[in-house]
């Protein structure tokens, strides 16, 4: 007898399953910021994953206060320079840009990226909603990433009133910022980054659907039906197209360390397609999206409403083995 409730394989979340228009993630939306201005979010390159031994800080494990041993992703943090500041008006539209001012000292960008010319209006805070800063990153001073051209993003600045939040851009217009002035051990944050690309695939590896037998028609590796005689096939039948290379969030991972010594954690022979990590990095808890070289973002943790709080993750010993099978 057939089974009589059969739900469909794979999530429609995210469909259309297209290819992302751009290696940079795009974050859409951002947490309230606290009582002080400061900065949102920051960015990096995912260098690898290796495994720490830490003392469990979960008070309900059953290994809490024991060392355990937890997969960790390592991503190298270089600083950013803020290029611009860029403050917002709410209409019935959404966000629209007020004005802008970009800084003076934007050597890396010249005649890399198409720039803005400076808004007509002045950095005040009357009648603005929203603040933020465009931001890019120094491939240059990353050897295990072979790209020279920076990639422009926005972070938002959150916390206190509008004032305060434009007084901390301007400050900050022109300079360099490190990871460890936005975020510190025990941090929960958002991970925005574009997973590893795996081309054109069929609907098994896709959507998960199920071999038919050797004795079908035709072929196995399909579904077993398009749907009703129609003159169109449904979005929600399986069929095989493009796979991987996604933007996608993954939210609530924990900062574990930040490092500023990159021989610290990177293993004999340089991590797998990335080398030598020089400069500062991150350790974070768990896997993250993308593969190695690509570009990750970081986001304040949106989600975390109550969890456990760390001030410092205890870590006991680092991984630096061979990732390389030798």
């Amino acid at each position: 007898m057939p089974e009589k409730h059969h739900p469909r394989r794979g999530s429609h979340g995210y469909s259309p399953r297209k290819r992302s228009q751009s290696a940079v993630a795009r974050i859409h939306s951002w947490p309230e910021g606290g009582s002080e201005p400061r900065l949102q979010g920051f960015a990096g390159y995912k260098a690898g994953m290796t495994h720490v031994l830490l003392v469990d800080y979960r008070p309900t494990s059953t290994t809490s206060g024991r060392e355990v041993q937890v997969p960790v992703t390592v991503v190298e943090v270089p600083p950013l320079k803020i290029a611009a500041v860029r403050l917002y008006r709410d209409t019935p539209y959404g966000l629209q840009t007020a004005t802008e001012e970009w800084a003076d000292n934007l050597s890396d960008l010249n005649g890399k990226l198409p720039m803005s010319e400076n808004g007509g209006g002045s950095l005040e805070a009357d009648t603005i909603d929203d603040v933020r800063v465009i931001a890019h990153t120094m491939p240059r001073k990353v050897t295990g990433v072979p790209k020279k051209i920076p990639e422009l993003m926005e972070l938002r600045v959150g916390g206190g009133d509008i004032e305060a939040r434009v007084e901390h851009a301007k400050d900050l217009l022109g300079s360099d910022v490190n990871v460890a002035d936005i975020y510190g051990e025990g941090t929960m944050v958002d991970i925005a980054a574009v997973t590893k690309g795996k081309g054109f695939q069929g609907s098994p590896k896709r959507f998960g659907v199920k071999l038919l037998t050797h004795k079908n028609r035709k072929h196995r590796r399909q579904a077993g039906t398009l749907g009703p005689w129609l003159t169109w096939v449904r979005s929600t039948v399986p069929q095989a197209g493009q796979m991987g290379y996604h933007p996608r969030v993954e939210y609530n991972k924990r900062i574990l360390k930040i490092g500023e010594d990159g021989d610290d954690i990177t293993p004999d022979g340089g991590f797998k397609h990335y080398g030598i990590v020089r400069n500062n990095y991150l350790i974070i808890h768990g896997s993250i999206p993308g593969p190695a070289k690509r570009l990750i973002r970081m986001r304040d943790a949106i989600r975390y409403q109550k969890g456990v709080e760390v001030e410092k993750p205890e870590i006991t010993y680092i991984s630096t083995t061979s990732k390389q099978g030798i």
